[in-house]
């Protein structure tokens, strides 16, 4: 009797690319390895055998390093995006364009260390996990402040308007293959990519790794973007902003009926008006702060219905540009020209 051979695990990697002109060609050496097959330390049989770079339309040439590796290695898919997105929804992109059992989401600047793609996997089979987000046991290399303001963000995000598990939102996560591309098909324009597969997974976990450092390459995300990126987070974490607002204004509304209360107190016990009218003040100056505060949420919300309503897509992917019109303009023989209106 002949045994059954090992089932081989295939995995797509989905690699957002920005800027990674300068990072991409050693990213994708340290993943040849892997297109050839590998063991988990469990004993799994995997290998990589896709990894697909999602252009976001960047301000450097990583266009011609995405055709350089897909002219040299058959394992390559470029994504082109008609224009820049936006990481989350190049990474939607290409986890549609994949077609492994299982996806894995890594960065282009080499931070993260595909050697424990083997420990996302065995965390995911032996849990019965559909997303496994990788969580570093190192301090990630952004400095003291921005790593302060992630997590307080992502621990206001968890707590107060009920994001799932922003605590371990993680750029590095292994996604079962169904499951990661059934988000990509329907996930709304704007929708954080986390967030929405905290909708639909069944079972959501994290596995121990080690950050690198990312070199000499700049970030591309100021602290405008990162408060933007927090703020789509609040906005398509569901309701709950909503409901705060509700809350919010019930109490400011109770408050001033006790304010009433205590000044109708005030008159039949002292016999005259009382004092404190510019504490009243404050208390109306600061409610109709709230109530505009409360308004400019309201609103948010609405756009984002306006943008689903409208059919605004969270991503187009387009064909090289290249391969098309743009690839095909002739330059002007402005010699030639200049005889033939002669």
């Amino acid at each position: 009797m002949t045994a059954m051979e090992p089932f081989i695990h295939g995995i797509s990697i989905v690699v957002p690319v920005y800027q990674g002109e300068r990072t991409l060609h050693a990213v994708l050496e340290e993943l040849q390895p892997y297109v050839d097959g590998f063991t988990t330390p469990d004993g799994h049989s995997a290998r990589v055998r896709e990894v697909v770079l999602a252009h976001d339309r960047g301000p450097d040439a990583s266009d011609v390093v995405i055709r350089e590796l897909a002219d040299a290695r058959d394992w390559v898919t470029p994504v082109w995006l008609s224009r820049n997105y936006g990481q989350h929804a190049a990474t939607l992109a290409g986890i549609a364009s994949s077609g492994g059992d299982w996806i894995v989401t890594i960065d282009e600047d080499g931070q993260q260390d595909p050697a424990f793609i083997g420990t996302l996997l065995d965390t995911a089979l032996r849990e019965r996990a559909d997303v496994v987000y990788a969580d570093p046991l190192n301090r990630p290399p952004h400095g003291f402040v921005r790593n302060t303001a992630s997590r307080v963000s992502k621990r206001v995000l968890e707590v107060v308007f009920g994001g799932g598990r922003a605590t371990d939102f993680n750029s590095y996560r292994l996604i079962l293959g169904e499951v990661g591309r059934s988000v990509a098909a329907y996930a709304g324009q704007g929708v954080y990519l986390d967030v929405a597969l905290g909708w639909v997974a069944g079972r959501i976990t994290t596995a121990p790794v080690l950050l690198r450092e990312e070199g000499d390459r700049r970030s591309g995300y100021s602290y405008r973007r990162l408060l933007g990126h927090f703020w789509h987070m609040i906005l398509t974490s569901g309701t709950r902003g909503l409901r705060m607002v509700t809350i919010t204004g019930l109490l400011f509304f109770l408050g001033g009926i006790g304010f009433a209360i205590y000044l109708v107190l005030s008159l039949l016990v002292g016999g005259g008006a009382p004092e404190g009218w510019t504490s009243q003040m404050v208390l109306t100056a600061v409610g109709t702060g709230v109530i505009l505060v409360s308004l400019g949420i309201i609103a948010e919300y609405l756009g984002v219905a306006v943008n689903v309503a409208l059919g605004k897509p969270a991503y187009l992917i387009v064909r090289d540009p290249q391969a098309g019109p743009f690839g095909r303009v002739t330059p002007p023989d402005y010699g030639t020209r200049d005889a033939d209106r002669r």
